[in-house]
């Protein structure tokens, strides 16, 4: 009686030696409702008056609904389902963003969370400070980032750039830095949410190669994607989910299979509406808009961060982005054609802003404290002057 006694209370002091020590997550019974306001509550006081009066209220929303399932050590396991079905709450939950409503994660080893890449970044440091700010977000140590900094900046080909204000990148720039700094580590679990794709196709490749490298090492993974193909390429295990439940578990190909078949059954159409059977030539036509529009998005990008990477060397690179910008809105909006915008974009790289006859002018004022950074270093210069005069 005592043995067992004894038991029990190692259980409860560690749940997890419950397990198989092969299982690397356990979600036990997790729920997790938010509460959603009937009316906007502006500030803080007022939500005190109003929950002091018993005039609170809000409409309870259930992202995940007693959901169960667990991943043993070197799984590959796809999370399947529509937008809204609760993919990424569950991410965030197994990685410690949310605390569950009910129930109880469990998991073991170094997470490498691929979520909302650069989400943590500070626009007004530059990408090295960024660096140590969003490992530090990640738990890493500075001593760690210290040793893995080099690395760092050469996967991510930010180059010179690497000096400048975040601000001032391109949104594939922010991405490619925050999906190094994630990898940089040596994970036990690997938590990836749609961001195979990141930067250009070159960058692509390189980032699938580095994921595959992980997967090699025997990582435990985790991945939401709507690329089936994809899925079932890296996933040998899946689970689909609907409006926060889990409706199927298992072999991947099986539960590809009944997500495939939900996709494509046929929605009621409304009465008195009339529709239009699309023919193969429409459909064929469909595709390759599709695929030159993902061309011409990709194409843009790498221009954008060629021109980046070329006004990291050049003076004045905030203000130069800041008229790019404005040249790129101009293009968009058919202002521009593409010829126009490319050989303005030309003009603006080498030209000289200080010139008196330059056509550019400022586009942003400086913030204060951008005013008193600038100050600083002028007289941080002037007093290195004045003591080597002397």
């Amino acid at each position: 009686m005592d043995e067992k006694k004894e038991e029990l209370k190692n259980e409860a002091a560690n749940p997890q030696n419950k397990f198989d020590d092969e299982v690397m997550i356990k979600i036990d019974h997790v729920s997790m409702r938010f509460n959603l306001d009937k009316e906007k509550v502006d500030n803080l006081k007022e939500y005190f008056i109003r929950m002091l009066k018993g005039r609170l209220q809000y409409n309870k929303f259930v992202a995940l609904d007693d959901v169960s399932f667990e991943v043993k050590r070197g799984e590959r396991l796809a999370i399947l389902g529509f937008n809204g079905a609760g993919k990424s709450t569950l991410l965030k939950t197994i990685v410690g963003v949310y605390k569950p409503s009910e129930g109880e994660v469990f998991k073991k080893g170094v997470i490498a969370p691929l979520l909302e890449l650069g989400a943590g970044f500070d626009p007004n440091y530059s990408g090295r400070e960024n660096i140590f700010l969003y490992g530090a977000i990640l738990g890493y140590s500075r001593a760690y980032i210290e040793s893995k900094i080099d690395e760092i900046i050469e996967f991510s080909e930010l180059g010179h750039f690497i000096e400048v204000p975040v601000k001032n990148y391109s949104s594939g720039m922010r991405a490619r830095l925050g999906f190094s700094i994630a990898t940089a580590v040596d994970p036990d679990i690997l938590i990836l949410d749609e961001v195979l794709s990141v930067g250009d196709a070159k960058f692509k490749k390189k980032s699938l190669a580095k994921v595959r490298s992980m997967f090699d090492s025997g990582v435990t993974v985790l991945f939401v994607s709507h690329n089936i193909d994809q899925v079932k390429a890296i996933c040998n295990k899946a689970i689909l989910l609907e409006h926060g439940e889990v409706l199927a578990y298992g072999d991947v190909d099986t539960v590809a299979a009944i997500y495939e078949e939900k996709t494509t059954q046929t929605k009621a159409k409304p009465k008195k509406t009339v529709v239009s059977p699309i023919t193969k030539a429409e459909k064929k036509q469909d595709k390759k808009a599709n695929e030159e529009q993902k061309k011409s998005f990709e194409a843009m990008q790498e221009f954008e961060d060629e021109f980046v990477k070329t006004i990291a060397e050049k003076d004045d690179p905030d203000n130069r982005y800041e008229i790019y910008l404005d040249l790129k809105k101009k293009f968009l909006e058919d202002k521009y054609t593409k010829e126009e915008f490319v050989d303005e974009v030309a003009k603006l790289t080498v030209a000289d802003l200080n010139a008196e006859d330059s056509p550019y002018k400022k586009t942003q004022q400086l913030t204060k404290f951008e005013k008193r950074l600038a100050q600083a270093k002028e007289k941080e210069k002037s007093e290195v002057k004045e003591n080597g005069n002397e």
